[in-house]
């Protein structure tokens, strides 16, 4: 066998297991988004009937097209939610299994405190506890790397933003204790 032939195989030690159960299945995935597209073009159109669907002597009332949209996007809606309910490859097909699922949440729910904790600390605090968090929790990177990193990003942007662009960002205590 020539060097070329060699094949070297890398596993990653943070993928998930092959052998994880699931969470649920792709035809419950299609049926809930087409529910909630549906209840959105609902919405929509309500809305946009309430403002105006016809036409006036300068033409189109607020509502007439994005009222259209939403039939459209209702119509839309319908047709996947008829073909998910009538699809039995769909119930059989994993959309996600539990391993998968898991790896989700570990970025989706640092993220979604993110967005809470920055109504409190402010954008660049939350923006520090992220990514130091992001990094030693999730990267298992080293602490002090993390802090740098953390830092750096967190006083770069602040630059960038509150200096060089006086662009207005959500402050928090920290930044009114240095008056900013």
């Amino acid at each position: 066998m020539s060097e070329s032939d060699i094949e070297i195989v890398v596993d990653d030690p943070t993928a998930p297991e092959q052998n994880s159960p699931a969470v649920t299945s792709s035809r419950r995935i299609e049926i809930a988004v087409s529910l909630v597209l549906l209840a959105l073009a609902a919405t929509l159109g309500y809305d946009n009937w309430r403002t105006g669907i016809g036409w006036d002597s300068t033409g189109p009332q607020p509502g007439y097209f994005p009222f259209y949209l939403s039939v459209i996007l209702a119509v839309a809606s319908l047709y996947g939610l008829v073909k998910a309910l009538l699809s039995r490859e769909l119930a059989l097909e994993t959309f996600v299994t539990r391993a998968q699922f898991r790896r989700v949440m570990a970025v989706f729910l640092p993220t979604f405190a993110f967005c809470l904790v920055t109504q409190v600390l402010g954008l660049y605090v939350a923006s520090f506890v992220l990514i130091c968090g992001f990094m030693r929790f999730v990267g298992k990177i080293a602490w002090w790397k993390s802090l740098a990193t953390g830092f750096i990003f967190t006083a770069a942007m602040f630059v960038t933003f509150d200096i060089v662009f006086d662009v207005i960002m959500p402050k928090g205590p920290l930044e009114a204790a240095f008056g900013y």
